[in-house]
């Protein structure tokens, strides 16, 4: 009777061990889900606390401005992230090789196709010169069928001052030039709209 008696506590027990740990299994999962949109902050861009890079916080809001830098277009030619200030902007970082980076390519071409005259677009390829080339991603793109602009960051500038250590990584400026949000991992049609809705309303 007593061995019954334990056998049932040792169960039960069992069964309340298992269904906590799945209670903080989710918790956890959640709470470091890599694919989400979560607002910027001046602690996140290198040098934005102290204006360094281009970047300028706003006291009395707590915005900061998207960091300035130099990458490169198709032909070569410098282009600068604060070429593109006075519209919103979306700023993606990406790679051929990346997994994630492909799947969710057909997101900013679809966003490119509808808002495109309104919003900058600013898809900046993680060029190495090493795992990445500018013609490796030149030819992903062509062979894609992709239409939005693509920019190199030959000099791992924009990389460096964004401090990307993995990709995909996206961020959302307002008009004004201020980052308002960010995303790492890939983006959802869903979390497009959010950000899309978050820097600009027609």
């Amino acid at each position: 009777m007593n061995s019954k008696k334990g056998i049932v506590i040792l169960a039960v027990t069992l069964v309340l061990l298992l269904g906590g740990a799945s209670v903080l299994y989710s918790r956890l999962s959640s709470s470091f889900n890599p694919n989400q949109m979560v607002v910027t902050d001046s602690s996140e861009i290198n040098g934005t606390e102290s204006g360094e890079n281009g970047g300028e916080e706003n006291s009395d809001t707590q915005r900061v401005t998207a960091p300035d830098f130099t990458v490169y277009d198709a032909d070569g030619n410098a282009v600068k992230l604060s070429d593109f200030y006075g519209k919103p902007m979306i700023i993606n970082f990406w790679a051929s090789w990346c997994g994630p980076c492909q799947m969710e390519m057909p997101e900013f071409q679809s966003a490119y196709d509808e808002y495109g005259e309104e919003i900058n677009f600013v898809i900046v390829n993680m060029t190495d010169g090493n795992r990445e080339t500018v013609e490796t991603a030149t030819e992903f793109i062509s062979e894609s069928g992709y239409t939005f602009p693509v920019y190199y960051d030959t000099d791992m500038d924009a990389a460096a001052t964004y401090a990307v250590y993995t990709l995909p990584a996206t961020y959302f400026a307002d008009s004004e030039g201020y980052l308002i949000a960010r995303a790492s991992g890939m983006l959802t049609e869903d979390m497009m709209a959010q950000g899309i809705g978050m820097i600009y309303t027609e």
